[in-house]
């Protein structure tokens, strides 16, 4: 009996909700014409200039009194006049009303094909150099184009892709769900980075196992190139003493420059004192790096463009 009750209780609640959603979907029309008709206090007027049927338009309005259980018009033949709720009512949906033109008008702006936006998403590694490069090369073709731009690591990149509120990412490692779609365009070595003082300094090249006594400076779990980390140092045959846990390549850099450990990091956009970079040439060392998109998202214009324009770059993203 109580399982019975919980079910008939999930059912109403059910049914509650869709009522909700079939009544919103026939309300939105219903107040343009309310807003129409309390304009010209006049049904046949209203329904001449918004182009209905007059009976649609008065069924309409019955129907909306009802919904809300309220009385908005005095009759007084084909003319009306609100009455004090209808008053009230109006203030508030002309203020909604406004604000649906004013999305309107903005999602139209942003899907123009000339000057439309879009939300593009990149590594704090990529910002110094590769992803202003790209918007300037871009941006020669298609000057008026408007950019969102957010940086930050790679997880957190895909979680706003999956929440609609970024078109396109550059990330690494290149994912692989479902419900992305993910292209790879170029690959980053990464180097071994030890202060300039270190025993290793003066190395060129060194295999990553000769540094498997040394403490370790990273980024946060979670981020790509800690994952890529740990990953090369397992492949070497050890687990990295972790020192530190930051959240920017170039701060790593700096605590490497400070005595505080050794790192394995991308090339720097600018050429940073106080350290030494070594080529690791055991296990290999690299990070590809991708271009993500959510699966099925439809694509206005302008991020169609630079997507376009982004898979041209392939092999060449990254400066050598």
């Amino acid at each position: 009996m109580v399982h019975q009750r919980r079910s008939q209780s999930r059912l109403s609640q059910t049914g509650d909700t869709q009522d909700t959603d079939d009544m919103s979907r026939l309300l939105a029309p219903r107040l343009a014409y309310f807003a129409g008709v309390a304009r010209t206090e006049h049904v046949t007027r209203a329904a001449q200039e918004m182009q209905v049927p007059q009976s649609t338009l008065s069924r309409a309005m019955v129907r909306l009194e009802q919904d809300l259980g309220v009385e908005l018009f005095a009759r007084h033949g084909r003319t009306v006049s609100l009455t004090p709720a209808g008053r009230t009512f109006l203030t508030s949906v002309e203020r909604a009303l406004a604000e649906i033109e004013r999305a309107a008008d903005e999602v139209r702006a942003d899907a123009d094909p000339a000057t439309g936006k879009v939300a593009f998403g990149f590594l704090h590694t990529m910002g110094a150099e590769t992803v202003p490069g790209l918007l300037h090369a871009f941006r020669a073709d298609h000057p008026r184009i408007r950019f969102s731009l957010v940086q930050n690591y790679g997880e957190a990149m895909l979680e706003r892709l999956r929440a609609g509120e970024l078109d396109l990412c550059l990330t690494s490692p290149v994912p692989d769900a479902p419900d992305l779609v993910a292209r790879r365009l170029d690959e980053q070595k990464l180097r071994l980075v030890v202060p300039v003082d270190h025993r290793l300094a003066a190395r060129r090249r060194i295999r990553l196992a000769e540094a498997a006594d040394e403490t370790f400076v990273t980024l946060e779990p979670g981020y790509g190139l800690r994952r890529i980390t740990d990953d090369l140092c397992a492949q070497a045959g050890f687990k990295p003493r972790i020192a530190f846990e930051g959240e920017e390549a170039e701060t790593l850099r700096g605590l490497v420059a400070a005595g505080l450990g050794v790192a394995l990091l991308p090339p720097p956009a600018f050429p940073r004192p106080g350290v030494a970079e070594l080529t690791v040439t055991a296990p290999r060392a690299a990070r590809e790096i991708g271009v993500a998109w959510l699966a099925g998202h439809p694509d206005t214009p302008p991020v169609a463009a630079f997507k376009k324009f982004l898979l041209s770059k392939r092999g060449t993203l990254l400066p050598t």
